[in-house]
């Protein structure tokens, strides 16, 4: 990958303190962590790319030496990060090479401990420097227990709580805010023998709505006189109605953009997207015989009204 600005990397200031840069990237591993975009094959090389630059600017003299000569004070090799770490940053060389460490302990404390087993210290996590162990081919992951768990819409928004089984006892899991289709959580010791248990995010179908990717898109009903004459009408979104402003002469189908009304972004880190109302005119189905004149009246006026020359 090419020689991205740390700082743009991690979304922060170069004055940025510590708390402000390990904040940056926890929120950055959140969404970008490959268990969490287990579809996206790029996904893990963006997640190392977002813990190499944690990696430098968690560091007090790597941070200095980054500040002064940019990459090249680091001691970038073929990808050379310091310590002499292979392929994308990692142990083992390549992509793919190497563990990714798991989402949970990233969001926990242990941040310290993580770089020191991936990066054997490389970088001035303390002060020991040793080179990374090599990995041998036949190593593997363990096999993972995996089990669905359906969401709504609204708490992939806002988070929730279930209730699993797990070691003969009921555990209470908490869902994160921010999950998508497909996100994992994981509950340790929840699966035969101890193992870990992974919740498999289900987003649940929602008739009002369609979803694309981060945007919901739905149909917004628009009586034809607000349509002709302006007006404000309501639109579904996960967290409740909002009231729209239709300006005068909203033809059919025209779409409005609510924007940050739709499900988290799982690319950018806090953000949500949109939702995407498609106006859908209604016309009346009856008529009773007042307004039936008035529309007749209008059908008039217009059909007599002079027409404007075409220039």
């Amino acid at each position: 990958m090419a020689d991205r600005d740390y700082y743009d990397i991690l979304g922060v200031p170069r004055g940025a303190d510590d708390a402000a840069i390990r904040k940056a990237y926890r929120a950055k591993a959140r969404v970008m962590h490959p268990d969490v975009n287990p579809d996206d094959p790029k996904a893990e090389d963006r997640f190392k790319e977002v813990t190499e630059a944690y990696q430098i600017l968690s560091d007090p003299k790597m941070r200095a030496r980054y500040d002064r000569f940019g990459h090249a004070g680091v001691g970038r090799g073929a990808r050379g990060v310091p310590g002499g770490m292979g392929g994308a940053g990692w142990p083992g060389g390549g992509a793919g090479g190497g563990n990714v460490p798991d989402l949970e302990e990233i969001l926990g404390e242990g941040l310290g401990d993580i770089f020191e087993t991936l990066f054997g210290g490389a970088a001035g996590h303390g002060n020991t420097r040793r080179a990374p162990q090599p990995r041998t081919q036949t190593a593997r992951r363990p096999t993972r227990h995996e089990q669905p768990v359906q969401v709504s819409l609204l708490e992939s928004i806002r988070g929730a709580k279930r209730t699993v089984r797990g070691g003969g006892r009921s555990l209470e899991v908490t869902i994160p805010a921010g999950v998508g289709e497909g996100s994992r959580v994981r509950v340790r010791g929840a699966a035969p023998g101890g193992a870990d248990l992974y919740l498999v995010v289900k987003l649940e179908a929602d008739a009002r709505f369609r979803v694309s990717g981060s945007d919901l898109r739905v149909d917004a009903r628009v009586d034809v006189l607000d349509a002709v004459l302006g007006g404000e009408v309501s639109v579904d979104t996960p967290e409740g109605p909002v009231s729209l402003s239709v300006p005068a002469g909203t033809a059919n189908g025209r779409v409005f953009r609510l924007a940050g009304r739709g499900l988290p972004d799982a690319k950018k880190a806090g953000a949500r997207g949109d939702i995407l109302a498609r106006v859908q005119v209604q016309l009346p189905e009856t008529l009773d015989p007042e307004e039936r004149a008035l529309f007749e009246r209008l059908r008039a006026l217009r059909s007599t009204a002079p027409t404007t020359p075409t220039p």
